[in-house]
């Protein structure tokens, strides 16, 4: 037998990583370098991240159509090269800016500093700045918005039912390689060659991507790379069904999306990531200035950096998150739905850890990050076995759609994470605000631990009780 599938998964696991570094670069360059030079607060910060989420949110619904019409092929080279374009976009913000408030357009990035560093009118320089970079990110978002649906319906092409959870959490640990390069890459792009060029330099490899999926990438049943024996192994669910892989293998009964919002299963995954997908944007998008705000590290420092690649290697413990459930297949004889909802279960409960990490961060910034890593590696196996649930119920024509509706409410409990810390850290902050002994912006630190701590239990425990029991849907 061959093991070409293999092969995709390498491909989908770099293109999860460039994903995942092109939505990096701005939360490790606000912060020290964007941010004195157009005078962003938090809250403005805030604003861009949860419009980015709710860019995101949106485009996923539509995004799962779009590639369950245009095919895996297509669907990706096209979601990759507009995010990349998107995020190449962000480098020229500040021209834009300088054109705008000062009238010089023509100017390289440092003339644009200058330019702008001219201007007394701050409001002005906020407004403008903030606007242009929330467009930005919108063109990354309607791109990183096909990632996900893609790489799943990828991966339902060619792993059978029982690997999907293992393949899925093998590609999705990109985002943690991604999220371990971006911090000691990104700052020093930044300090070196100016912000913008971090954008540029990390923006490109999207391009370089796309050379490899072109000449790649077919589907099984046409690949000269997969053999016979590949093929029935990848095909086995059907075999198993319905004794006859030729006639299911290739079956595309399509469904709409007014008719995939009349499915509890349908409702259960997206509320499992409604409740949950916010968490790791939120780890992803505001550790960098939790360091600087509470310990004083910018992103650019030795230890700041250390201490982020220390805790993105921790989430590479989720590959552990596709395991365990094979695991509880082969073993105990579990269907593969029972199975992930097992391991689901067990991962929720690492995330209490958090609960923890504000009141032991005053002794260490290594509690903390030790923490937050742990809980990163729960959310990661808890995806990778989510997104595994779509293809344990749904056909396979249906896997994008469901995944974008998914990861629209994924997409939406970001955006109220988003937008609520920025707003809590600003009023935390500038009041003075006390809780359990913690004082200013570490009492707002507290209040987000704690809420990322409890959401995937709540998440478990409604997708239980919509869906108690392995229950496919048959078109």
């Amino acid at each position: 037998m061959t093991n070409y599938r293999w092969v995709i998964c390498s491909l989908l696991f770099f293109a999860t990583a460039i994903n995942y570094l092109d939505r990096q670069v701005l939360s490790l360059t606000w912060k020290d370098f964007i941010a004195p030079e157009f005078h962003w607060t938090n809250n403005d910060y805030g604003n861009i991240t949860a419009l980015f989420s709710l860019f995101y949110a949106v485009s996923l619904l539509l995004a799962g159509r779009f590639i369950d019409w245009l095919d895996t092929k297509k669907g990706f080279l096209w979601a990759i090269g507009i995010w990349s374009v998107g995020a190449i976009i962000h480098a020229f913000c500040g021209i834009a800016t300088s054109g705008i408030v000062a009238g010089k357009w023509f100017v390289g990035f440092e003339g644009a500093k200058e330019a702008i560093g001219m201007v007394d009118n701050v409001g002005m320089i906020v407004t403008v700045s903030v606007t242009l970079f929330i467009f930005a990110r919108f063109i990354l978002a309607l791109g990183e918005a096909g990632n996900f649906p893609a790489a799943i319906k990828a991966t339902a092409e060619y792993f059978p039912k029982k690997d999907r959870a293992y393949a899925t959490s093998i590609f999705n640990a990109g985002s943690t390689i991604g999220a371990l390069a971006a911090p000691v890459t990104i700052p020093v792009i930044a300090a070196k060659y100016g912000w913008e060029m971090s954008f540029i330099i990390i923006g490109a490899l999207g391009f370089i991507w796309m050379g490899f999926w072109v000449f790649m990438y077919k589907k099984p049943d046409v690949h000269p790379l997969v053999n016979k024996a590949e093929f029935e192994y990848i095909h086995q669910d059907s075999a198993n069904e319905n004794g006859d892989i030729s006639a299911t293998a290739n079956k595309g009964t399509k469904i709409s999306l007014k008719q995939s919002f009349k499915y509890k299963q349908t409702w259960a995954f997206a509320f499992g990531k409604f409740m949950t997908d916010g968490v790791w944007w939120f780890y992803l998008f505001w550790t960098p200035a939790y360091l600087s705000d509470v310990y004083g590290l910018t992103s650019d420092s030795s230890m700041a950096q250390l201490l982020l690649f220390i805790l993105y290697a921790i989430t590479l413990l989720s590959i552990i998150g596709g395991w365990l459930p094979s695991l509880f297949v082969n073993k105990f004889g579990m269907n593969p739905y029972a199975a992930r909802m097992k391991s689901m279960l067990i991962f929720a409960f690492f995330p209490l850890l958090a609960l923890m990490a504000q009141p032991l961060g005053s002794i260490s910034y290594w509690f903390p990050i030790i923490i937050i890593g742990i809980a990163g590696a729960a959310h990661q196996a808890w995806s990778a076995n989510i997104f595994s649930t779509i293809g344990d119920m749904f056909p396979k024509s249906a896997i994008a759609t469901i995944t974008g509706i998914g990861g629209m409410a994924g997409g939406l409990g970001s955006v109220l994470i988003n937008k609520g810390s920025g707003l809590l850290f600003d009023f935390s902050k500038i009041s003075n605000m006390k809780l359990f002994g913690f004082e200013g912006i570490e009492s707002g630190y507290f209040i987000m631990f704690s809420i990322c701590a409890i959401a995937y239990l709540i998440g478990w425990s409604v997708m239980k009780i919509l869906v108690p029991r392995y229950k496919p849907i048959i078109l």
